[in-house]
């Protein structure tokens, strides 16, 4: 399974794992992927989304209802 955030389409990045001694060794970087349930298209949905979406507000929560802001 691809580790590509369904919402942003972000995925690993690579690049090298350096020893002390300066030993070269490919190594890659992991976004931090959650499966969550949320609205696409109108449904409940899971998907896999990366915490950077869900924390800025890109995705909508499907248990989640809409509190009206009292003004």
């Amino acid at each position: 399974m691809a580790k590509v955030c369904d919402v942003c389409g972000r995925g690993p990045q690579f690049g090298n794992r350096i020893s002390h001694a300066h030993n070269v060794s490919k190594r890659r970087w992991n976004i931090n992927l959650q499966s969550v349930r949320a609205l696409v298209n109108g449904a409940a949905k899971r998907i896999r989304v990366c915490t950077s979406c869900i924390r800025s507000g890109k995705v909508l929560k499907a248990g989640k209802v809409a509190k009206p802001v009292a003004a």
